[in-house]
């Protein structure tokens, strides 16, 4: 009996041992697990196969609580790596998005900045014909004056020829004598 509790004990540390490289495996150290060996006091050892039975079984309790604790670790690291990954894809669209925004808002301010040269183009065109029809008024109002005055300065020249007074003079003149 003592020879079987001793190959029980060889194969829970063989066990043991087995389930240590499962956890080193796992790509996150800070949630390590720790495993504790037990040690038997030899007079306790030395029971029947009850004992024996109940280390077996809470050998395969502790070696599949361990099972659970790494697959649990994994789906969380799976987990979390998923999330990360969409995080990044929808941040990328976002910068992607701000970037087309931007460039469409320089393409539109592009357009507008060109269409105010346009109006500025034509407002200086407008304004050039305008001085243009000034010029044009200015002139034939010269002209105007021009034919008045030689039209003035013929009749004075009639009136002193003819020695008449002007009718508007005259009428003066009258207005002055009474």
């Amino acid at each position: 009996m003592a020879e079987e509790k001793l190959e029980a004990v060889k194969d829970v540390e063989e066990e043991k041992t087995a389930i240590v490289p499962a956890s080193e495996k796992k790509p996150d150290d800070s949630k390590a697990l720790a495993i504790v060996e037990q040690v038997e006091d030899p007079e306790k050892s030395s029971g029947d196969s009850d004992d024996r039975d109940a280390v077996l079984a809470r050998i395969v309790a502790e070696k599949r609580l361990s099972l659970i604790k790494a697959w649990e670790e994994n789906e969380m690291f799976k987990a979390e790596n998923k999330a990360l990954k969409k995080i990044s894809s929808i941040n990328a669209w976002e910068n992607s998005k701000k970037a087309e925004m931007e460039a469409e808002l320089k393409k539109k301010e592009e357009e507008l900045e060109k269409k105010k040269a346009e109006y500025a183009e034509e407002v200086k065109n407008k304004i050039a014909l305008i001085h243009k029809e000034a010029e044009e008024k200015r002139a034939v109002a010269d002209a105007r004056r021009g034919a008045e005055v030689l039209k003035a300065e013929k009749k004075a020249a009639k009136y002193r020829a003819t020695e008449l007074v002007p009718v508007l003079q005259r009428r003066l003149i009258d207005f002055f004598q009474a």
